[in-house]
């Protein structure tokens, strides 16, 4: 097991990272244990079935990965990943009704010239 304190976590991340690849790490508050840190590697929680699909899923829906890493994440083909996620009633395209103006703009004006 290995130790990083608040401040040289902050100070040096990757250096805490690095250590949770070859084992667990207790990120130390002052005296006491604050939190830990597992390489998710390291652990094999990434083999396990469905765990790739599961995390790839939840990164997608809170905007940390995009649709494209997700499903690299996942093993997935992008269309099947973008059906995945549809099915689990999150949305693949996330635009505001400024954006979703300025596209059927756009499409009106394509329809027009074909």
């Amino acid at each position: 097991m290995e130790t990083v304190n608040v401040s040289g976590l902050k100070n040096n991340p990757s250096e805490a990272l690095r250590m949770s690849h070859r084992d667990v790490v207790v990120v130390m508050n002052r005296d006491r244990p604050d939190a830990l840190m597992v390489g998710v590697e390291t652990a094999g929680m990434l083999e396990a079935k469905g765990v790739k699909p599961a995390l790839a899923t939840a990164l997608f829906r809170d905007g940390h990965l995009s649709l494209a890493r997700s499903a690299r994440l996942a093993d997935m083909p992008v269309a099947e990943f973008a059906a995945h996620v549809s099915r689990l009633g999150i949305p693949v395209v996330r635009l505001n009704a400024q954006e979703t103006s300025r596209d059927l703009d756009t499409l009106d004006q394509w329809l027009a010239s074909s």
